[in-house]
């Protein structure tokens, strides 16, 4: 299941420096520590990161767009990755926070909604039906993996694991309801995740599924 862009409004996670997730912080927060003068009587201070609000040219939306982020995150842009598409499909959801995420699902829009030079409009319907599936397909590879992982070293869900499975089904029933704002009852979500769960296994049982990473 890909994430999109009601689900990123609906859902924003919780961390203690909410901020990061309104910008391309890379990881920086705000830092606890002391102020220290001669007399060794400690005050306590914090640290904020160093924010900026600079326009970055987007080459899947073709036009600037305008971000706050760490001057640590514009070096790395600029230094590593040349432009900011190839900094928010190369990192994590973790490291790009909500506003990467995004940044993201709108160039991934973009790119979806362009037809290949010389490609006809049904040719376009078709690729879009396969990538679809292949994305599915890979989402249910990854969920496999972890699962048979965990079962190997003999762990159990933990309660984080429950708390973040129920918000992903919570985003995804808000998306295909249209509102950003409903509430469910725990029966409705239940049904979600096991309907999901024999989704993915049809897929993953299909015959076509072959040469998926």
């Amino acid at each position: 299941m890909h994430p999109t862009l009601s689900t990123l409004k609906a859902l924003i996670t919780s961390q203690p420096f909410k901020r990061s997730q309104l910008g391309l912080f890379q990881g920086k927060t705000k830092q606890y520590g002391n102020n220290v003068p001669f007399s060794r009587h400690k005050t306590r201070r914090t640290w904020l990161p160093n924010v900026q609000r600079k326009r970055l040219f987007s080459d899947s939306l073709q036009r600037f767009i305008r971000v706050k982020l760490t001057t640590r995150a514009l070096k790395t842009i600029k230094k590593k990755y040349t432009s900011v598409d190839n900094y928010v499909f190369s990192n994590s959801s973790s490291t790009i926070s909500h506003e990467g995420m995004r940044l993201r699902l709108m160039m991934r829009d973009a790119i979806a909604t362009k037809a290949w030079a010389g490609e006809t409009r049904e040719d376009f319907e078709k690729r879009k039906e396969k990538e679809s599936v292949k994305a599915q397909k890979q989402e249910a590879t990854r969920e496999r993996v972890r699962e048979v992982k965990r079962v190997g070293l003999g762990k159990m869900p933990t309660l984080e694991d429950a708390r973040k499975a129920r918000e992903a089904a919570v985003g995804a029933l808000r998306t295909s309801s249209g509102s950003p704002s409903a509430s469910f009852k725990p029966g409705q979500i239940l049904a979600y995740l096991k309907q999901r769960k024999e989704d993915q296994r049809t897929l993953l049982r299909a015959k076509s599924f072959t040469n998926v990473v």
